[in-house]
């Protein structure tokens, strides 16, 4: 098992919001059973909580958090999925990047972990999420 973390989760935890337990008790079983990731998108979106790239890179690994880039495939699917959003009449209230953490996470891993606001099971069926 591979699981894709969203800044959402990430962002919670770090600000002991409501529910962070439950998260940290979920990327703990999810770590026992594979390996936890972000991809690029959730690096930039939770970056605002470091000093600089060295050091949210060492913060991360601290986590046993590993940094993956994201494929092709991954933003090919994830640019298309946009594109039906938009057509189907979507709001610009989730914007490309949410889309690319989506498919990342269908391509490359198993399940992500992320506060789903609904669009996720809408648009990414085949994607299991932690949550």
């Amino acid at each position: 098992m591979k699981t894709a973390i969203d800044s959402s989760v990430l962002w919670c935890i770090r600000k002991r919001e409501p529910g962070h337990e439950k998260w940290q008790r979920l990327l703990e079983n999810a770590a026992a059973e594979g390996q936890l990731c972000i991809c690029p998108v959730t690096f930039a979106e939770i970056s605002p909580g470091s000093t600089n790239a060295e050091t949210l890179l060492s913060d991360i690994a601290m986590l046993a958090i590993a940094y993956e880039e994201i494929s092709p495939e991954a933003a090919y699917l994830a640019g298309n999925i946009f594109l039906r959003y938009r057509r189907e009449g979507g709001p610009r209230l989730q914007m490309v990047p949410d889309f690319l953490i989506a498919a990342h996470a269908e391509v490359q891993c198993t399940h992500l972990a992320t506060l789903d606001r609904g669009y996720l099971r809408h648009y990414f069926p085949k994607l299991k999420l932690l949550n």
